[in-house]
């Protein structure tokens, strides 16, 4: 299968999985697969896809125009337009209409002038070259099926001297090959990541130094396709994923 083909494939995936959460406004337990552990109180702005929190290690400042990739229904989008204020602006990338939809009902419930989204792929960003100062993204370039692509486009992106600050599933040992090819566990964020040494090395030879993890936790859904992962399966993933938040930056 050519490699172009196998990526749509993958995108339309995701898509379908991700489209299922939004039109839910439910939590990863009770809707379709997803990213993040079971959550509590969920709200339209925040659906339990995260992994980690970007935003709090980002150091933003009033003024500065944030970039998130895989924005969701906003909620790092709405955490980090708080910390820019109204000279800042964040920008929210994500390529599920749904997600769109939702992630726009949102701010304007919420009452966000400085925010917008923009449909796309995050290996293709619709953004000019250099125009954002930070870039953030939560549990999102895992379901990428070109994360080299993703962290290229995110230099591009970025002004000299910008930061990356991303907060991601990788693995720390193989995923049993029974498990490889499962697509609810590629959408629960596990099937598709990469090896941590492969993950840091593709943001290194994207051009980006300083490297740097901030933090870590272990990972393991607990839920897949709104139904609990049978426990030999969840035996099987005991210390295969780790949730990593790297900071990285573009030379000046």
């Amino acid at each position: 299968m050519a490699k172009s083909t196998e990526h749509k494939k993958t995108h339309d995936l995701v898509k379908k999985a991700y489209g299922k959460v939004a039109k839910k406004q439910s939590s990863c337990c009770s809707g379709p697969s997803c990213c993040g552990t079971t959550t509590k109180n969920v709200t339209e702005g925040d659906l339990g896809l995260s992994c980690g929190d970007p935003v709090a290690f980002s150091t933003l400042k009033e003024g500065d125009i944030v970039l998130d990739l895989g924005s969701g229904a906003g909620k790092d989008v709405f955490l980090a337009a708080r910390k820019v204020g109204a000279k800042g602006r964040v920008i929210g990338v994500d390529m599920t209409a749904e997600m769109i939809s939702l992630a726009r009902r949102n701010a304007e419930k919420l009452g966000f002038s400085n925010v917008e989204f923009r449909k796309g792929q995050i290996e293709e960003l619709p953004v000019d070259d250099g125009s954002v100062d930070v870039i953030i993204s939560n549990c999102a370039i895992n379901l990428s099926p070109d994360k080299t692509m993703v962290f290229r486009e995110a230099y591009r992106a970025l002004r000299p001297g910008g930061w990356l600050v991303v907060s991601d599933i990788v693995l720390d040992k193989p995923l049993p090959e029974s498990l490889k090819d499962d697509a609810n566990l590629y959408t629960a964020c596990i099937a598709g990541a990469l090896a941590r040494k492969d993950y840091l090395k593709a943001i290194n030879e994207a051009g980006f130094r300083d490297v740097k993890k901030l933090a870590e936790k272990g990972h393991k859904p607990e839920h897949v396709q709104g139904d609990p992962i049978t426990s030999a399966a969840v035996n099987s993933l005991a210390g295969v994923a780790t949730s990593i938040t790297v900071l990285a930056a573009k030379p000046k």
